[in-house]
C-alpha cells in the first residue's frame, strides 16, 4: 500500500491517535480533511482545512486541493469518526471511490429512518415515535408501553439516551433532553437535533464488529457489553469474544447479515450494535466505521485481526482474505473508569507493580489531576479504560480484578456555590477556565454556538465612548483614546463602525434610535462629565433594545459604590481588609481598626482622591483625610486597614460557566519605592508624570509565585466576579500580605481596555493580540444575547 493515497475524513479527539499511527505504519500517503490543524498533524502528508459540518464546503475544498496538486491521486477514503460518516459517503460517490452510498449511510445515521427501514423489511424493531411537541408526548402515553427509551435521532454514544419507567417521568425526561441537547457535548448531533422515543428492549447487549467486502462478510466477532448503568445507559465494560450460547450468537449473525444485505452495504468496517433477547436478535445501530476506543486492540488480541489495516485495504479495493482461528487466541475484558458524580479529579495513582502483570493489555486514562469530570445528567464523560487478557472468560475476569487493585482514583464532588477548586492552569501563561457546574436534574442554559469570525465581521458595531475636543487631562485623554483605538482595530478587520459620543446625551440618544447598529461596544465612562452616571449608558442601550458589551447597569452602579460592595463581599465570606465607612465627619468609626489605615472616596474610579497621604498612621491624620474626602471631595469615605504586600490584578473574561476564563495574573511589587512612599497606586502613579512610580514599581506578568497561591487568588477573584455578576470582562484587584493571605480590594466591571492596559496585556500572554481580544469580547456578548429572552442579562445572580 506504499504507493496508495488515503483521504482520512475527520480526526476526532486525541484518544484516536492510535488509528492514524497504524495508518502511517502501513506506508500510505495520508491526506487529512478537518476543520483545523490539530494533534493529528504529525500523521498527515497533506492537510485540507474545511468545516466538515458543511458538506458542500468540504467537498469543494477536496476538489480545490486536487486541482492544486495534480500529482496527487486519491485511491481511497475512510473515516473512523461518527460525525463524518455522511460526508465520507458523499466524498466516495463524488470521487468514484469504494464506500457506502450516501442514501444508505443516511438510513443508518438517522435512528428513526433505520427503525422505519427495519419495520418495512421485516427485521425486528421496537415501536418508535419522533417527538416534536406536547401532543406527541400525549400520543406516546396512550399508545406505548413502559419502560421506554428517549434518545437523539442522531448521535454516536449514549449521550442523552435515557430510560423512562413510567408516564410521570416522560415529560420531565423529554424536557431534560430537549433543553440540554448540544453538539458541544455530543458532536455527532451536528447532523440534527430531533428527539425520538422507542420501546425499551430487554436483553443482552452486544457489539458485532464486521469486515465486509463486495457484499461478503470476511470477518466478524461478537463482544458482550457489561450491564449499562441506567437510566443513562452509561457503558461500563465489555468482553471479546462473546460468552453467549452458540444459538444466540448464530441468531445475532443471521440478523446482522440480513440487515446489511437489505441495506445494500457492500464494503466497509462495520460496528453493529444489537441485543439478544428471548424473542430473538434485535438490531440497535449500524455504525459505518471502526468501533470505539478499545475495540481495535480487543479484536487484535482475541483473533489477531487488524481492523484498521483491513478497513484501509477495503477502501483501496485490495482483496482481503482472513483465516479466522477456530477458537480465540485469548479472551479480552475491558472496564471503563467511571465516576458516580460530577466533580474534579482529585487523585489518580497506578501501582508500578501493574507492569509485572503480563495480562494487562492497555491502560488509558484521559483525565489529569484537577480536570473536571461531568457525568449524567451534567455531562457524558468517562475517565478512561483498561483491557486485560486471559485464557478464557473467567481467567480474563480474574486478571481484570487483580489489575484493578493496582489503580485508584477519586473524583471530588463539586460545590455548586463556589469557584474554589474549579480552576486549572497549564502554566502561568495560560488561562484558567471555570468548569461547567450544572445542577443535577435541572436544564442548563441553552448553549449558543459561537458566531464564526467570517459572519461576525459582517456586524455593524457601535462604539459608546466619550470625546473631548479641547485640551484635557490624562484621564480624559485615556477615556477618548480607548474608543478610537477599538474603532481603528475593528475597522482594520472589516467591521462597519459607528461612533457615539455620550458627552452629548440628547444627540447620542437620537443617533442611537435611528441607527442600525447590531451591537454596541460600551466603553463609555462619563455622562454629563460624571462617572456616577456611567451605568446609565448601559441603561439607555437597554431601553433602546440595543445589545452591548460588558456588564449591565446594576453591576456597574453597584461596583461604583465601594461601601455596598464591601458589605456584599462580607456577606459571601470573601476576604477583604477590615473596614468601616463614614458619610459625615461625625460618624463613629470602629475603634478596633488598627493603624495604618487607608482612606478612600467611597464612589470614585481611576484612583481619584487617593494620594500618598491617604494612608494614615494616627487619629490626627485620619481626621484630616476624612475631612478631605467627605468635605472637600464631597464623597463618602471608605476606611480600610492598610495591607502591606504585593498587589495582583486578576483579569477575567466571560459571563457564565461556558466561557469564563481567568487570564494570567499581573503582580505589582512596591518594595523599590523610596522611604516615605506608601506601597499603593495613588492618582499620581496612574495619571501624573511621576517618574518615581514608573521607575520603582515592578510589574510581573505572569507573577513568579507559588501555584497554590496563584490558584487561590484566581478562584477568590472568580467568586468576586460572579457574586457581582460581571459580564464579558473585568478586573479584580487583590492584595496579598506577608503570610500569603489574599484580600479583595475592588472589582472594576468595565476596566479600561486600551492598548497597553492590564487586561489586554494579560490576554496577550494567552495568544490574543489586541484585535483578537477585542473580537473575543464581541463574540462573548453576541453569545449572551442570541436566543435569550428580552433583558435576560438584567436578571442578576444576586437576585
Amino acid at each position: 500500500m506504499e504507493n496508495k493515497t488515503l483521504l482520512v475524513v475527520g480526526t476526532g479527539y486525541p484518544q484516536k491517535r492510535f488509528v492514524l499511527q497504524r495508518i502511517k505504519k502501513l506506508g500510505v500517503t495520508a491526506i487529512i480533511l478537518n476543520q483545523e490543524k490539530n494533534w493529528a498533524l504529525p500523521y498527515a502528508d497533506y492537510w485540507i482545512v474545511a468545516d466538515n459540518n458543511h458538506h458542500a464546503e468540504a467537498i469543494q475544498a477536496v476538489e480545490n486541493f486536487l486541482n492544486d496538486h495534480p500529482q496527487v491521486k486519491i485511491d481511497g477514503v475512510i473515516t473512523y469518526w461518527e460525525d463524518d460518516v455522511l460526508l465520507t459517503a458523499k466524498l466516495a460517490e463524488k470521487l468514484k471511490l469504494i464506500g457506502i452510498p450516501y442514501a444508505i449511510a443516511k438510513k443508518t445515521r438517522n435512528k428513526a429512518l433505520f427503525r422505519k427501514f427495519c419495520s418495512e423489511n421485516h427485521i425486528p424493531a421496537p415501536q418508535f415515535k419522533i417527538i416534536r411537541n406536547s401532543d406527541d408526548l400525549i400520543s406516546v402515553k396512550k399508545k406505548f408501553g413502559f419502560p421506554l427509551v428517549i434518545k437523539p435521532v442522531f448521535g454516536s454514544s449514549s449521550a442523552y439516551v435515557v430510560k423512562i419507567e413510567d408516564k410521570e417521568e416522560l415529560e420531565e425526561t423529554y424536557q431534560y433532553v430537549r433543553n440540554n441537547l448540544s453538539s458541544q457535548v455530543e458532536s455527532a448531533l451536528n447532523d440534527g437535533s430531533e428527539i425520538m422515543v422507542e420501546e425499551y428492549i430487554d436483553g443482552d447487549e452486544v457489539d458485532i464488529d464486521i469486515l465486509i467486502q463486495n457484499g461478503k462478510i470476511k470477518f466478524y466477532t461478537i463482544s458482550d457489553n457489561d450491564q449499562t448503568d441506567e437510566p443513562f445507559f452509561v457503558e461500563t465494560g465489555r468482553q471479546t469474544p462473546s460468552s453467549l450460547p452458540e444459538k444466540n450468537q448464530a441468531e445475532l449473525m443471521e440478523m446482522a447479515e440480513e440487515t446489511l444485505e437489505k441495506l445494500g452495504i457492500q464494503n466497509g468496517c462495520i460496528h453493529f450494535e444489537a441485543k439478544s433477547t428471548k424473542k430473538g436478535a434485535f438490531p440497535l445501530e449500524v455504525n459505518l466505521r471502526l468501533g470505539g476506543d478499545e475495540i481495535y486492540s480487543s479484536v487484535k488480541q482475541a483473533w489477531s485481526v487488524d481492523l484498521i489495516e483491513n478497513a484501509v485495504k477495503i477502501a483501496f479495493g485490495e482483496y482481503i482474505k482472513i483465516k479466522k482461528p477456530d477458537i480465540p487466541l485469548r479472551y479480552v475484558v475491558s472496564r471503563d473508569f467511571l465516576s458516580v458524580h460530577s466533580g474534579l479529579l482529585a487523585e489518580f495513582e497506578v501501582d508500578p507493580g501493574i507492569k509485572k502483570l503480563r495480562q494487562v493489555d492497555q491502560v488509558h486514562f484521559h483525565k489529569k489531576i484537577g480536570e473536571a469530570v461531568l457525568v449524567p445528567p451534567e455531562g457524558y464523560e468517562y475517565l478512561g479504560w483498561i483491557s486485560v487478557t486471559g485464557e478464557n472468560a473467567i481467567d480474563a475476569g480474574d486478571n481484570l480484578q487483580e489489575a484493578m487493585k493496582k489503580i485508584s482514583y477519586r473524583v471530588a464532588k463539586f460545590d455548586p456555590a463556589s469557584s474554589i477548586g474549579k480552576t486549572t492552569r497549564l502554566n502561568s501563561f495560560s488561562s484558567a477556565a471555570l468548569r461547567k457546574d450544572l445542577l443535577r436534574g435541572a436544564a442548563k442554559i441553552e448553549t449558543i454556538r459561537r458566531i464564526s469570525r467570517k459572519n461576525q465581521r459582517k456586524l455593524h458595531i457601535g462604539i459608546a465612548c466619550n470625546i473631548y475636543e479641547k485640551e484635557t487631562n490624562s484621564v480624559e485623554q485615556d477615556l477618548m483614546s480607548v474608543g478610537k483605538n477599538i474603532q481603528k482595530t475593528l475597522e482594520k478587520r472589516g467591521y462597519r463602525i459607528s461612533f457615539f459620543d455620550f458627552n452629548n446625551l440628547p444627540q447620542v440618544f437620537n443617533e442611537l434610535r435611528r441607527s442600525n447598529v447590531d451591537i454596541v461596544f460600551n466603553v463609555c465612562e462619563r455622562i454629563n462629565d460624571s462617572s456616577l452616571l456611567e451605568p446609565h449608558a448601559a441603561s439607555i442601550l437597554d431601553t433602546l433594545q440595543i445589545p452591548y458589551t460588558g456588564s449591565n447597569p446594576f453591576t456597574l452602579a453597584l461596583c461604583i459604590d465601594k461601601i455596598r460592595v464591601k458589605k456584599l463581599l462580607a456577606f459571601h465570606d470573601i476576604p477583604t481588609p477590615r473596614w468601616d465607612y463614614a458619610y459625615t465627619i461625625d460618624d463613629e468609626l470602629d475603634d478596633s481598626l488598627k493603624f495604618p489605615l487607608i482612606v478612600k472616596p467611597g464612589n470614585t474610579d481611576n484612583s481619584i482622591g487617593i494620594t500618598n497621604d491617604s494612608v494614615v498612621t494616627n487619629s490626627q491624620e485620619l481626621e484630616k483625610q476624612l475631612k478631605k474626602i467627605i468635605v472637600d471631595v464631597g464623597r463618602p469615605a471608605l476606611i480600610e486597614e492598610y495591607i502591606e504586600g504585593d498587589e495582583y490584578d486578576v483579569s477575567i473574561i466571560g459571563s457564565d460557566e461556558t466561557d469564563l476564563r481567568v487570564l494570567p495574573l499581573s503582580r505589582s511589587i512596591f518594595k523599590n519605592l523610596p522611604q516615605g512612599y506608601w506601597h499603593i497606586y495613588p492618582f499620581a502613579a496612574k495619571w501624573d508624570e511621576d517618574e518615581i512610580y514608573d521607575r520603582c514599581i515592578v510589574v510581573q506578568r505572569p507573577p513568579k509565585i507559588d501555584k497554590k497561591l496563584e490558584s487561590l487568588i484566581s478562584e477568590i477573584a472568580l467568586d468576586t466576579y460572579n457574586i457581582l455578576d460581571c459580564h464579558d470582562y473585568g478586573r479584580v484587584e487583590i492584595r496579598v500580605d506577608k503570610n500569603d493571605n489574599p484580600y479583595v480590594l475592588e472589582l472594576n466591571p468595565n476596566p479600561s481596555i486600551n492598548i497597553g492596559d492590564c487586561v489586554p496585556n494579560c490576554a496577550k500572554m494567552v495568544g490574543m493580540d489586541y484585535g483578537d481580544f477585542i473580537e473575543e469580547i464581541v463574540s462573548m456578548a453576541v453569545r449572551r444575547y442570541k436566543n435569550r429572552p428580552p433583558y435576560y442579562h438584567l436578571q442578576t445572580n444576586l437576585l
